[in-house]
């Protein structure tokens, strides 16, 4: 009988996540989100597992400097409900971009991970910075260009 090999899944141990930083500046705001997103989720790497946290940690800066194609500027609308009778609130992507420029990228990120519970600890690993500064040069990251 012929012997089989067997599918080898690591340890969360032997992962060896890394810090990326990542600049946004005159990025396209989805393409950008779903390559932060695969470098989350550990798509990137040879010992990618569906059902593990493989990926490594990403930091993104100058995110109000991120680029829209189109009217998506003036026609995108961000929704959310209080549970409230008469509590929906929906802001335009500008006016969104004024106030918090680093939810506009993390939202993005957010939507192309998944929605279980590995995806809520995943979007843990995405730090978001409106400028250039950061406070994560304790964990040397390496620049990281697409």
């Amino acid at each position: 009988m012929k012997q089989e090999k067997l599918t080898s899944f690591i340890k969360q141990e032997d992962a060896n996540q890394k810090w990326y930083i990542i600049d946004a500046k005159d990025q396209v705001l989805g393409r950008l989100a779903a390559k932060v997103a695969r470098v989350i989720r550990g798509k990137h790497k040879p010992i990618f597992t569906p059902n593990m946290d493989t990926g490594d940690f990403v930091i993104v800066i100058n995110a109000e400097k991120v680029k829209f194609t189109g009217k998506r500027e003036s026609k995108k609308t961000y929704f959310s409900y209080s549970g409230y009778p008469g509590g929906v609130k929906v802001k335009s992507l500008s006016e969104l971009r004024e106030k918090k420029p680093e939810f506009v990228v993390w939202n993005a990120v957010k939507g192309m991970l998944p929605k279980t519970r590995l995806g809520r600890k995943l979007i843990k690993k995405l730090k978001v910075y409106a400028g250039e500064v950061h406070p994560h040069t304790a964990q040397k990251p390496e620049v990281l260009s697409f």
